[in-house]
């Protein structure tokens, strides 16, 4: 039995909204699958680029708190170098007072006597030579002529060696200079300063540890005592 145009219309409706159906059931089916694999796609971008993100703090966070090690090293060191110079300004204050001081030493002139004529028998032995030279300040000529009289047989009688003694009158050693005495071998080469300065730079160069000591206290992080 042949169908009527109006039921092949009807069919041909009805197929079209089977395949209009099917085709938004796929569709549908495309778009759910596109947006699962979207927000697969957007959730791993987000966590890597929130890694990247930890990353990039992480390393800025290290290297401000390498930068402040630094900084604070720094300053400690500055602080250690301050206090340092501190010091040395300190001793340098109390040698120059000591310096100071020394004119009293040749107030008391039988102490005075003393010292010298250990000074200048020091220097012969220091020196060994068999003529010398002594420079002194002009108004100690007197007193280095009679510690000459009294050392140069004791220093023969030590060495059994002859010493010829000149006391340059003509060279004298600056006012400025305390006290003491300056000996020379016999071509000026060779010099023994024995004034007081030179003794008191002496003195204080070998008790350097313990007037830092007695000054500053003992140095907790000197793990050695000579």
């Amino acid at each position: 039995m042949a169908l009527s145009d109006a039921d092949v219309q009807k069919q041909i409706k009805h197929m079209m909204a089977f395949i209009e159906q099917e085709a938004n059931e796929k569709a549908e089916e495309i778009d759910a699958k596109a947006e699962e694999e979207f927000n697969i796609e957007k959730g791993r971008l987000v966590q890597t680029q929130r890694l990247k993100i930890m990353e990039y703090y992480e390393k800025k966070e290290k290297q401000i708190e390498q930068q402040k090690k630094i900084q604070m090293s720094n300053l400690m060191n500055q602080a250690r170098l301050k206090v340092l110079k501190a010091r040395d300004d300190l001793i340098a204050d109390l040698l120059n007072e000591a310096k100071l001081r020394l004119a009293k030493v040749t107030k008391d002139a039988a102490r005075y006597q003393a010292l010298l004529d250990g000074l200048v028998l020091q220097g012969f032995f220091q020196l060994l030579e068999r003529k010398v030279v002594i420079r002194c300040r002009k108004q100690d000529l007197p007193l280095v002529q009679s510690a000459v009289q009294k050392t140069v047989p004791s220093y023969k009688s030590a060495t059994k060696k002859d010493i010829d003694v000149i006391i340059d009158q003509d060279n004298c050693l600056l006012p400025e200079i305390a006290g003491g005495v300056e000996i020379f071998n016999a071509d000026g080469k060779i010099k023994v300063s024995n004034t007081l300065e030179s003794r008191l730079d002496l003195i204080a160069q070998q008790m350097m540890p313990d007037i830092r000591v007695a000054l500053f206290g003992a140095n907790a992080n000197r793990k050695f005592l000579d």
